[in-house]
């Protein structure tokens, strides 16, 4: 199919990013027309694009890529993340260096250009990311204001009192917008190169996810290790979700302030721990598992966000290399006894996973559904799926 040019053809600015402290920071418009408003963060990750734009966590914030050719590849309807492609949870913007290309790769099926107008993607290319991502570095996540304006009109001062004003993500609770509204079924199965995604039609286990922005590829992981799973909303009671009667219980990432959110989840966690049902939390869900059990989460200084984060599992005593996106993090010190810190990364020593002794209950703050070139996170789902089958009387899965 014939593929889009690039828009821009004058030097005329025809996008702003415009920072809370008054920074301009002038580039070429592309995406969708208008403004939005939201944190500034950097991410390392090499590939994914598609995925990290569509990633629900995201919502709230504006990608700056380090990487400096994003687009090369294009865009295809396989690599979304989000579970409802037409609620466009996600990033509200994105900063690229390069100028975006048309693409080369023969999963292409559009220009990222199109795409990122369809997706109401605000994104600006044409500037030094290495820059703006020193700078994310020396003062913290900046809150922002992105605009795209093809006749490079702006109200510089008025965008700077909206960035000015913006309250930020301490505070914000932003997985109840973007949840599923109701309860729904999944089986589709991981991605199979030339043949695309399978689906689990014998399932041997059944996985509640409560979503608070959940990623399709967990669900596809845990459909692939043989769970029919139900996804339900982020704010279910937990007598509906035993009601369910599932075999163990999945906690998903999500974006915003764990501290916000946990006011309406953290009691039915709680409620959940009571049972002795195997549980398993990722990203957002491993804040609110830390934060069910007393632990607390603290605002990061530039977050994580990435696809080459180093990990160390303590439990086996292995570095792995994994996939980040997150603003906030548990305290490590403000964990309490019974609770075991099982993952640290080694960037930062901050804390990247916890299990209850005694319990079958574990999370991460990483995405090990991500695989970003390896794949050495996987082993958690399956480990996973064994607590769930050693409950059922099942023999467990190699843990590769």
């Amino acid at each position: 199919m014939a593929m889009a040019t690039a828009p821009w053809t004058t030097e005329v600015p025809t996008a702003l990013l415009v920072l809370a402290d008054g920074t301009v920071i002038e580039g070429r418009g592309l995406g969708a027309t208008g403004s939005a408003v939201a944190e500034v963060c950097f991410n390392t990750a090499l590939t994914g694009y598609e995925e990290i734009l569509t990633d629900p966590s995201y919502a709230g914030q504006i990608v700056t890529f380090t990487f400096p050719h994003i687009g090369n590849v294009g865009t295809n309807d396989e690599d979304i993340e989000d579970l409802h492609p037409a609620a466009r949870a996600g990033a509200v913007g994105a900063v690229f260096k390069a100028d975006v290309t048309n693409p080369s790769n023969y999963r292409a099926a559009g220009h990222l250009d199109e795409w990122l107008k369809r997706r109401g993607i605000v994104a600006l290319a044409g500037i030094d990311t290495r820059a703006l991502t020193a700078l994310i570095r020396e003062k913290g996540l900046a809150n922002a204001v992105i605009a795209h304006a093809p006749d490079g009109r702006f109200d510089v001062e008025d965008l700077k009192r909206q960035a000015a004003a913006w309250s930020g993500l301490v505070g914000l609770d932003l997985a109840s917008e973007v949840t599923s509204g109701q309860s729904s079924v999944w089986a589709e199965t991981p991605w199979v190169w030339n043949e695309g995604y399978g689906e689990q039609d014998e399932p041997t286990m059944h996985i509640v996810a409560v979503d608070y922005g959940v990623k399709r590829n967990i669900l596809r992981l845990l459909a692939g290790l043989g769970a029919r799973i139900t996804v339900v909303p982020a704010t279910s009671k937990a007598q509906d979700i035993l009601a369910m009667k599932p075999d163990g219980i999945f906690l998903s990432n999500g974006p915003g302030d764990p501290a916000a959110t946990g006011e309406y989840a953290v009691p039915v966690i709680r409620d959940l721990l009571k049972t002795d049902l195997p549980l398993f939390g990722i990203c957002l869900g491993h804040q609110m598992l830390a934060l069910a059990v007393g632990g607390k989460t603290v605002k990061m200084h530039q977050g994580h966000h990435g696809a080459n984060h180093p990990v160390k599992d303590h439990t086996t005593g292995k570095v792995e290399i994994v996939s980040m996106n997150h603003g906030f993090a548990v305290d490590s010190k403000s964990l309490p006894e019974g609770v075991e810190e099982t993952h640290v990364s080694l960037f930062d020593g901050s804390n990247c996973g916890i299990t209850l002794a005694g319990k079958a209950v574990f999370s991460v703050q990483h995405h090990p559904e991500a695989s970003p070139g390896p794949q050495d996170s996987h082993y958690l789902f399956r480990r996973f799926a064994n607590l769930v089958r050693e409950r059922k009387g099942q023999p467990a899965l190699a843990e590769r």
